[in-house]
């Protein structure tokens, strides 16, 4: 898709700077320099998908949602999924809450000596912020203020075109697949989203490189997506069969995780989804779904382009977003309603979020708190290639 030998982490493409201050087998925690002399009161963590990389977040610093949030004084924490396999095969999706986002929130208090932090899931790992926000609701722990969503499906009942994966015959042969090596290879993966939108990410390089003898150009998101991840077998079972083909987790005590009943109804942090109107992962729609089952007030954001460039659409790019305050029972009345706004949805969000906390303190460097340095960001379990 791409010159793969054009982006070098930590040189040219994920150079946002940052310290490795936790980790554990599934995750390691980056907690980014601030370059800001006053902060956010309120820590901010990003819980991305673990089916890619964190860094299509910081590809370059033009592009960069993370040094821009960094910029506008968050004190910024992100999980960096290990890429795993066979040793990590019974790793399940409570594994993954378990020490992923509530693990993560228990060293951002270690760190920053703050129990509330402002929160933000993407795709996959907006999912299971979801799940996490309602078994901490379940729990009543109030560690998480608000809860942002990038493109996330929490109600399954019409995932797009991703449905043509999810018969049951598909499942059983991914399952014997999975279970033969105990994990689903990177490529599986990556050739099913390819194939979503085929004429873009298949067939335009057939013609080009192929057929016309073009050499790659160098593009920082295609290098990204081409760096794909392992699913470990026992999580990527439980999420294809409870939630796509099931759609327990929209309904009530339909999942149980470390023994309790979710709940997404009794979620009642501020919660703010921003959708992506071309999306071919997580069909807007569908996601538009999640505002009647929360609890708390809601803000909805549809931006332009897909599933990636929309949700990486910096101040000064070409996208553009609709708003609409309020939430009719349908997307098709809220879009009727909404209105098209030229530029980024990037400052309506931290303008959301400055209304629930607009307190400052001095700037926190990590390991500043009560945890230690490990090695700089991206840190090493983001340099693990499928490939090697």
């Amino acid at each position: 898709m791409t010159d793969m030998k054009a982006f070098r982490l930590s040189e040219n493409i994920a150079t946002t700077p940052g310290k490795i201050v936790y980790q554990n087998e599934l995750m390691q925690l980056i907690q980014y320099r601030p370059s800001t002399q006053e902060v956010r009161r309120r820590p901010l963590l990003i819980v991305p998908p673990w089916i890619n990389k964190f860094y299509v977040l910081d590809l370059q610093p033009k592009n960069s949602f993370i040094k821009w949030a960094v910029d506008q004084g968050h004190t910024l924490f992100i999980i960096s999924w290990v890429n795993p396999d066979q040793k990590l095969a019974e790793k399940s999706f409570e594994n993954y809450m378990l020490e992923g986002p509530l693990a993560a929130l228990a060293a951002i208090e270690s760190a920053t000596g703050e129990r509330n932090v402002n929160t933000i899931g993407y795709c996959l790992g907006g999912t299971l912020l979801a799940s996490t926000a309602a078994y901490l609701a379940a729990k009543g722990d109030d560690h998480i203020a608000s809860a942002t969503y990038f493109a996330t499906l929490v109600d399954f009942t019409d995932v797009g075109d991703m449905a043509v994966f999810i018969d049951e015959q598909q499942l059983v042969s991914l399952e014997r697949r999975m279970q033969e090596r105990g994990y689903l290879e990177s490529q599986d993966m990556a050739t099913a989203f390819n194939m979503l939108r085929a004429n873009d990410l298949i067939w335009s390089f057939v013609v080009d490189n192929y057929l016309l003898g073009k050499e790659h150009m160098p593009f920082d998101l295609l290098f990204w997506n081409s760096d794909s991840t392992r699913m470990p077998a026992a999580m990527h079972s439980f999420y294809l069969r409870k939630m796509y083909q099931q759609n327990l987790l929209a309904k009530p005590s339909g999942i149980n995780l470390a023994g309790t009943p979710i709940d997404l109804s009794k979620i009642k942090a501020p919660t703010f989804i921003l959708s992506t109107h071309e999306d071919h992962i997580a069909p807007w729609k569908s996601t538009y779904a999640a505002t009647r089952l929360y609890s708390g007030p809601i803000k909805f954001v549809l931006s332009t382009s897909g599933h990636m460039a929309g949700v990486i659409s910096a101040p000064g790019s070409k996208c553009g977003h609709w708003a609409n305050d309020n939430l009719p029972p349908s997307p098709d009345e809220w879009f009727a309603g909404a209105t098209p706004h030229l530029g980024s949805w990037w400052p309506v969000w931290d303008e959301w979020v400055t209304q629930l906390d607009s307190c400052r303190v001095p700037a926190r460097e990590p390991g500043g708190g009560k945890l230690t340095i490990i090695e700089d960001a991206p840190g090493s379990y983001v340099r693990v290639s499928s490939a090697a």
